[in-house]
């Protein structure tokens, strides 16, 4: 108490101001709630959460090609950062040995990936996408 009286006697404070500079700091720190700021605690994290993060726009696109022609069409959608499902039963095998051959440049050519995933079904996609995980094309029955 007697420290307080002789605080106020040598700088006096006007009740005010603390609770203008109160509001303030309750101020702050609602903002630095709302958004809170997270950095990385080095470089290899700030890599890693960078290729974990999933694009907000990434989309799939389904195809079921008939002719080679259908192969730029879905070029252009890997083009676009779109992964791409092929299902390639409606093709004579020649055809589909071509288109395959095609998409696997394209993949190679934008860093993506190509896995097949079925029968006569394959999977492209760009870098942008991250692909985890191998389908098993043996039958489980042995």
């Amino acid at each position: 108490m007697a420290f307080e009286k002789l605080k106020n006697f040598i700088a006096p404070v006007d009740d005010d101001d603390e609770d203008e500079e109160y509001e303030e700091e309750e101020t702050e720190r609602t903002v630095q709630v709302q958004q809170p700021v997270q950095k990385p605690v080095s470089t290899y994290e700030s890599q890693k959460t960078n290729v974990n993060r999933i694009p907000t726009d990434a989309q799939m696109v389904l195809f079921e090609p008939r002719s080679f022609e259908e192969a730029e069409e879905i070029a252009r959608h890997l083009k676009q950062r779109r992964a791409c499902v092929i299902n390639l039963h409606r093709l004579q095998r020649e055809y589909a040995q071509r288109t395959i051959d095609f998409l696997t440049g394209v993949v190679f050519a934008l860093d993506g990936t190509i896995q097949k995933i079925g029968h006569n079904v394959i999977l492209c996609a760009p870098k942008s996408v991250s692909v985890d995980g191998v389908i098993s094309l043996e039958n489980d029955d042995d």
